[in-house]
């Protein structure tokens, strides 16, 4: 069971590949009425994260003690941050383990940590697309932020090993990279001593079967400019970045410790948008930081307007204890942090359909995941998995197979999707 975002999904996809190596058979998900252990790996970002993380334990230590399930482990996040004080709030839970601790959890299980299937991931995606984790950790230090308390320090992975997963990926049929870190640009410098995130793209886009490479989670503070130039040369690097920005009032920004100001972010966006000409760029934003103020937030707004952002995602301040924002005073009321997260989806959802709209009659490559009632649902270059615009075809006189490309007219827009045909 897998509660989180992507990078916690490539755990437990890890887990699965480690698991399986061992002889156990293994689900993911859905444990099914044959299960006698289940592992719960939990998400500790944010208030609401945390406590579905709770429930979910607790539901299960429930089916434990009813005598459904032998064996219930915690692992990730949530464990790592609560260890010790889950462990005296639900006992029923036979051991915690910390987000680094999987051969611990494997020596429990009496399995072997086998280092021969490192970069043999079983991926639980769909298959034509899969997440590759470039690095592991943060070195930030973001006021609002509890990932360092919870995943330590920025490792990267070397690139060796990288492309050696990515063909295995794509020996089984993954078109589609999704490449994430708590910190992109990042990557490399512990490593290497230079930023190398350039060079990996090279490198994975020479991989034989490999269609699609996408960027999540680029921090714009001394982000480096050469991974736009491997973006505009290899067709492979997806004209897309999800880079978030978290604020636009330079007081705000001072607070959240971004390193970064209004007019450096100004900057940096001409800068993207100069050099890859066409860029969809995904952004977050966070609102209710302790301190914000309504005007704070109006120039949030603002900066919205004017930068049109093709994707925008907005998550509310969580008070989270040990972090630099703790210490001050959580002073934006709930009802006003979500007052504000809906105005600003307001403002975003007039700007994707403005920008929909100005695709219809085009034509667009588009990758199909799945059929969905009359329709094949797909996405384009610009949209990742799950959090992005998708695109409908009807399925009624439209042969389509899932997992391939095909080029598409697109036909009619809402604010968040698309209609197409073959084209």
């Amino acid at each position: 069971m897998t509660l989180g975002c992507s990078k916690n999904l490539v755990d437990s996809e890890n887990l699965i590949t480690q698991l399986r190596g061992n002889d156990y058979s293994v689900t993911h998900d859905d444990p099914g009425p044959d299960a006698n252990i289940v592992i719960v790996n939990t998400c500790g970002f944010i208030d609401v994260a945390k406590q579905e993380s709770i429930d979910t334990i607790v539901e299960y230590a429930g089916i434990k003690k009813s005598g459904g399930i032998d064996k219930l482990y915690v692992t990730g996040c949530l464990s790592q941050r609560y260890k010790d004080e889950l462990e005296v709030e639900i006992p029923e839970v036979d051991a915690y383990f910390g987000t680094l601790e999987m051969p611990a959890l494997l020596a429990r299980l009496e399995a072997d940590y086998k280092h021969e299937l490192l970069g043999e991931r079983q991926i639980t995606t769909l298959p034509h697309y899969a997440y590759l984790k470039i690095s592991e950790g943060c070195n930030r230090t973001c006021s609002f932020c509890a990932i360092p308390l919870m995943r330590g320090k920025h490792i990267s992975r070397p690139v060796e090993e990288l492309v050696a997963e990515a063909r295995n990926l794509a020996r089984r049929g993954v078109k589609e990279l999704l490449l994430i870190a708590q910190e992109l640009t990042y990557y490399g410098l512990d490593i290497y001593k230079s930023r190398e995130l350039p060079r990996l793209l090279h490198a994975l886009a020479d991989v034989e079967g490999i269609e699609w490479i996408r960027l999540h989670y680029a921090y714009p503070s001394k982000f480096p400019l050469e991974i736009l130039d491997a973006m505009a040369e290899r067709k492979e690097v997806c004209n897309y970045l999800d880079i978030p920005l978290q604020h636009a009032s330079d007081r705000v920004l001072d607070l959240m410790r971004r390193q970064i100001n209004r007019a450096e972010t100004e900057e940096l966006l001409d800068k993207i948008r100069e050099k890859v000409p066409g860029v969809a760029l995904r952004t977050t934003f966070l609102v209710g930081h302790p301190g914000e103020t309504e005007e704070d937030f109006e120039q949030l707004l603002d900066f919205v307007r004017a930068q049109s952002f093709e994707r925008l995602g907005v998550f509310q301040y969580s008070h989270e204890e040990n972090t630099r924002a703790y210490e001050m005073d959580d002073d934006v009321p709930a009802e006003v942090k979500e007052e504000r997260a809906n105005r600003l989806m307001e403002v975003q959802q007039e700007i994707s359909f403005q920008k929909n709209e100005a695709k219809i009659g085009r034509v667009f490559r588009t990758l199909f995941d799945r059929k969905e009632g009359q329709y094949f649902v797909g996405r384009t270059e610009a949209d990742s998995p799950e959090v992005d615009n998708e695109v409908l075809v009807p399925a009624k006189g439209n042969y389509l197979r899932i997992g391939d490309f095909a080029d598409i007219r697109i036909t009619g827009a809402e604010a968040f999707d698309l209609y197409g045909a073959l084209a």
